[in-house]
């Protein structure tokens, strides 16, 4: 359990590595879904008027994550939620956001926001207070928020601190899945080792002081699952670390590749998964709802298998 930081009487929190941990246990699943609506992708059922104004794609895409929800809940014990993708659709799909992470909550599923936020200073704290801060009595609009760290430890500092006083967590950016990441997390510094590791050495250190009850931290890692190397490698180098693996599915990797990152335990790693699942009517064309779930379902018990527990 976790103390808030702030003047006044002490508010007893609950925190966000214990929940997932708790999570993992109930529906024997590590799986995490990602929510990425395009208007252009929607079933047919739904996509109707999406091509006519924002509003109407918004409520389209709304739509589709709450069906979503509905059939992967079963199989998965959260949501990431792509903001890019809603933040296109201005304040429409702003709208369209927030009722998905009402809908996905409801459901009993944790709630990443993908969202990549880096920066420093009063941008970082707004940031911050946007997404993983309590307001005024209410929970935060999500359970967890994935985060840049490259700007340095002061763009990180302000996500740590509503961490601790409101039982968020974040998922720190460490070695990605893009080709691209070469060109800076691969560059080898003076002692030989990548800058990626070095950045995960940052990540455990940051992470040391939201130690949860489970002995998870509630500061995270993005390691892609395209680099089976890089994730055993990551486990070592941050022990304590939820580890987020996104690229299983569309982007080529499998759950045998991550099989190393469970190693803390059954909750220490979720793998991300998004177009295989929510698009996977587009393969195989039955109903949208029912290729979700089966997909999510296969997933589940392919990534519980490897994990080993």
């Amino acid at each position: 359990m976790a103390q808030d930081a702030g003047v006044g009487t002490a508010t007893t929190v609950s925190v966000f590595a214990d929940r997932l941990a708790d999570a993992v246990d109930r529906k024997r699943s590590q799986l995490l879904v990602g929510l990425d609506p395009r208007a252009d992708l929607l079933p047919v059922e739904l996509r109707g008027e999406a091509h006519v104004s924002r509003a109407a794609a918004a409520e389209a895409c709304a739509r589709f994550c709450s069906g979503l929800v509905d059939a992967v809940a079963p199989y998965v014990v959260g949501v990431k939620l792509q903001l890019a993708f809603f933040e296109a659709l201005g304040s429409d799909g702003m709208r369209a956001f927030e009722e998905a992470c009402g809908y996905a909550r409801a459901a009993g599923l944790l709630v990443v926001a993908d969202g990549k936020r880096g920066d420093i200073g009063s941008t970082a704290r707004a940031y911050a207070d946007a997404y993983i801060e309590q307001r005024e009595g209410a929970d935060p609009p999500v359970d967890a928020l994935t985060i840049n760290p490259y700007l340095g430890s002061d763009s990180v500092e302000p996500f740590i601190a509503a961490c601790r006083r409101s039982g968020t967590g974040v998922f720190c950016l460490v070695k990605t899945t893009n080709a691209g990441s070469a060109d800076l997390q691969d560059v080898t510094m003076s002692d030989g080792r990548p800058l990626w590791q070095h950045t995960a050495q940052l990540v455990n250190d940051w992470g040391a002081g939201l130690v949860g009850d489970r002995g998870l931290s509630s500061v995270g890692a993005v390691v892609g699952a395209t680099y089976p190397r890089a994730v055993a490698e990551a486990r070592k180098l941050m022990p304590q670390a939820v580890l987020l693996l996104p690229g299983i599915g569309a982007q080529g990797a499998t759950p045998a590749d991550v099989a190393r990152a469970f190693t803390s335990g059954p909750a220490s790693a979720l793998v991300s998964v998004s177009r295989s699942v929510i698009y996977a009517f587009r393969v195989d064309g039955a109903d949208w709802r029912k290729a979700a779930a089966a997909e999510a379902a296969r997933l589940r018990g392919e990534v519980w298998s490897v994990s080993g527990w």
